[in-house]
């Protein structure tokens, strides 16, 4: 994977330099260079800073890309570019290239930002200018990213699988499938947990990690990521575990988590998933089984509001834009507590724990203007309630095609044209193949 090698800019965001004043100073050079060799040897400690701030920025880097493209084959939105007609195309076909920018760019993305984890895990290792707890504070915080970056590439890829050993960009770690990756995953939050364990932080994080940016915030953070792949891996008591040491709370807020954050400032990026309402050119409207199949009363209508003028392209019509993000500011969860009250259930529907799944689910229900739950108490109907709770609480978030994938249903999503599929994996990248 010789594009894996390509220097990695830092993109240190207007956002953060703003509020983060300790990183003011000098930019981080092409990280391939004899200089960025001696970064790895003799790091100083505003060097380590600069690279972890310019980590968590680069982690926005086509996140656009990947949720749009999760969306369309999760039957939640419709992508219509006049410039772009693979949206309607190639991805609402299940015809996937695997040398497109739907595929590529994501994957690059990803793996770009691992490669800058390992340098700085390096980097912190080696450096005599930060003690020992302040080094495992930067190794907990790179494993963790490293670990999600990982997890977004293999949800798209799935069985086909992704390398999880790419620390020398030379010698690549073979491919691994979908329950071995999902381990080695889950290992690194692991290791991650052990290293934030007595850890300390003196590396600024961008408001997005507001009230996580100390070794326990990152650590409840490390946990939450921890039970969501325990439910990938139908480790349900284990979810439950993570979720006791993460920042779960049956009765917090909903929006309580950690977001990727965007600014207007100069030098920072805006977030592409917002779309004016009512937009003519350029749209991103929901899918209309969203509208169709929302129970009444439910407040999540709100993410899809209606048009005034429906829009037509390649015989695939809605009237409802997406109303997710409503600036070109607005925070992007990585995760967040709404996510975490539905993992809970879910576990405990797998254990037949059932009297507390509904619990959990009806937490869920009232709070969006919905009668609690009052259908059968048995193990696949509260399963088929959790998937729905899911779709309309995370929509867009980049879980419905996963979802429904998990539970063996992505023959239930809509196809609304003769030749319309939803595969179940991505292809992988043309440059990994040569």
């Amino acid at each position: 994977m010789k594009q894996y090698k390509i220097a990695i800019i830092l993109l240190l965001s207007g956002t953060l330099l703003t509020s983060l004043n300790a990183c003011q100073k000098g930019e981080i050079p092409n990280l391939n260079t004899p200089i960025a060799g001696d970064i790895v040897k003799s790091a100083s400690r505003e060097q380590l800073m600069n690279l972890a701030v310019g980590m968590e920025s680069g982690m926005r880097l086509t996140l656009n890309t990947y949720y749009d493209a999760f969306g369309l084959l999760g039957r939640e939105i419709y992508r219509f570019s006049a410039s772009e007609p693979r949206y309607t195309g190639e991805l609402m076909r299940g015809q996937l290239d695997n040398n497109t920018f739907y595929t590529t760019n994501p994957w690059t993305s990803r793996y770009r930002i691992v490669r800058q984890a390992n340098i700085l895990i390096d980097a912190a290792t080696n450096s005599a200018a930060i003690t020992d707890p302040q080094k495992k504070g930067y190794l907990g915080f790179a494993r963790t990213v490293i670990a999600y970056e990982l997890l977004l590439n293999l949800n798209m890829t799935y069985t086909n699988g992704i390398r999880t050993d790419v620390k020398d960009p030379d010698h690549l770690g073979p491919f691994k499938g979908y329950p071995e990756s999902l381990t080695d995953i889950a290992n690194l939050l692991d290791q991650a947990k052990t290293d934030l364990t007595g850890s300390e932080v003196i590396f600024p994080l961008s408001p997005g990690f507001a009230g996580f940016n100390t070794p326990a915030g990152l650590l409840k953070f490390n946990r939450a990521l921890a039970a969501r792949v325990a439910v990938y891996r139908q480790q349900w008591a284990s979810a439950l575990a993570a979720l006791n040491e993460s920042f779960f709370d049956l009765n917090g807020s909903f929006s309580l988590g950690i977001f990727h954050v965007y600014s207007a400032n100069s030098g920072d990026q805006l977030n592409l998933l917002f779309l004016p309402q009512n937009n003519p050119g350029e749209n991103r409207l929901a899918h209309p089984s969203y509208a169709a199949d929302i129970a009444a009363g439910d407040d999540r209508i709100q993410k899809a509001t209606l048009r005034t003028t429906a829009v037509t392209i390649d015989g695939l019509t809605s009237n409802r834009d997406v109303w997710v993000y409503r600036s070109n500011v607005d925070p992007v969860p990585i995760i967040r507590n709404e996510e975490l009250i539905l993992i809970y259930a879910e576990a405990k529907i797998q254990l037949t724990q059932l009297p507390d799944a509904i619990v959990a689910l009806n937490r869920i229900r009232t709070s969006h203007g919905l009668a609690p739950y009052a259908g059968a108490v048995t193990q696949p109907a509260l399963t088929t309630e959790m998937l729905t709770q899911r779709r309309y609480s995370l929509f867009t978030e980049g879980h419905r095609w996963v979802d429904m994938r998990r539970y063996n249903r992505l023959n239930q999503l809509p196809n609304d044209r003769t030749g319309d599929n939803v595969p179940d994996k991505f292809p992988i990248p043309l440059t990994e193949s040569n």
